[in-house]
């Protein structure tokens, strides 16, 4: 089985060698301070709306990451909700995803940076609901009280990459990296996020759903590094498209010794990848913004409104008639009157192939 860093007599004083990420932190801080100023430009709406678009994304990417795959429209209806922001979609509601964006929400977008036990049990009881994890019923808002391991395989051949602190260690355990998050003032903020992720998901406190709370962990602290309750990046999306090397590397630190250097620069790369990806995210909002600006004044009702909002933001398949009468609960002849309309305006415009597959476009976007 081998030792784990928890199991070493000097943990949890991790350390690193700074020198060997000192100019990618430079480099990020710099990525970052360039990001936060042309959100500062966007105006108070359009920040917003960057805001809920780049929060959408990670509630959806956190919850991949673990295999779950949720309904991008009842994400963006229950944050829509919660921020107060206009929305026209449907606005039918899941425990499971409200749990999940409630969490998000009070990790970032809350003036209160602090963790205690009692908020980590709160984000807990938020991501599991009914009290099951699938058809297990798990400890809720609280320690786990049993072993913890992290395995591959079958039955039979199972592989055990990791196992935890045992649960009678976890008080204390807890309570030490509570008052470092808290206390530990003199460590650059980026850092800080980076020893955070790998030290929670270390001690895996909880029966499920330790990866979602180290990820939202990790969110709070790069909210107070960037100085703003909103988000413009998402570290999760980021982690997602590298969940291989993700797990990898996190196996390797914990099976090592207590220099932390290698992850650091692994968290960094991928925190500078989610800054400059950021960019679509925003760039998106403004294209959503002009076009709005030039064609707000030619719709002739709120369903035009809505499916043009649905068209911009995470709209499946092609729109064609049929799927404009059921999304907006009308005939399929005023489907039919409501698109010709917008196509005479310029708005959408007949995607080329014809006949039975016929379908519409946005033509400005």
């Amino acid at each position: 089985m081998g030792i784990y860093i928890h199991q070493l007599k000097n943990w949890p004083n991790l350390q690193w060698n700074e020198q060997e990420f000192i100019s990618l932190l430079s480099e990020v801080r710099n990525l970052q301070g360039k990001l936060m100023g042309k959100v500062e430009l966007l105006g108070f709406e359009l920040k917003g709306e960057a805001n809920l678009e780049t929060l959408i994304q990670d509630v959806l990417q956190t919850s991949e990451i673990e295999g779950e795959i949720l309904n991008p429209e009842i994400v963006r209806s229950s944050i829509a909700i919660r921020l107060g922001l206009e929305y026209f979609g449907l606005e039918q509601s899941d425990r499971h995803i409200d749990g999940i964006v409630e969490l998000m929400l009070d990790a970032t977008q809350n003036d209160n940076k602090t963790l205690t036990s009692e908020r980590l049990f709160g984000w807990h009881a938020a991501l599991f609901p009914t009290g099951r994890s699938g058809m297990h019923k798990i400890e809720v808002a609280n320690w786990r009280s049993g072993a913890m391991q992290v395995v591959s395989g079958g039955m039979g051949r199972e592989i055990v990459h990791y196992e935890a602190p045992k649960a009678e260690r976890l008080a204390s355990e807890m309570k030490q990296f509570i008052d470092w998050y808290n206390n530990e003032q003199n460590l650059e903020s980026l850092l800080k996020a980076a020893v955070a992720h790998l030290w929670f998901i270390t001690i895996h406190p909880f029966d499920d759903g330790n990866g979602r709370i180290a990820r939202a962990i990790t969110d709070m602290q790069l909210s107070k590094s960037d100085g703003v309750n909103q988000r413009f990046y998402s570290m999760s999306t980021e982690i997602n498209k590298q969940k291989k090397s993700y797990y990898t590397i996190l196996e390797r630190i914990q099976k090592g010794d207590l220099d932390i250097t290698v992850w650091v620069i692994w968290f960094l790369k991928c925190l500078k990848n989610s800054i400059l990806h950021s960019n679509a995210i925003v760039d998106k909002v403004i294209k959503k913004h002009h076009f709005w600006v030039k064609n707000a004044g030619l719709l002739s009702n709120e369903r035009q409104q809505k499916m043009l909002d649905k068209l911009m933001d995470d709209f499946e398949g092609n729109l064609n008639t049929s799927k404009w009468a059921k999304m907006t609960n009308t005939s399929q002849d005023s489907a039919l009157r409501d698109i010709t309309d917008l196509v005479n305006k310029g708005i959408l415009i007949k995607a080329n192939s014809g006949g039975r597959s016929t379908h519409y476009i946005l033509k400005d976007i």
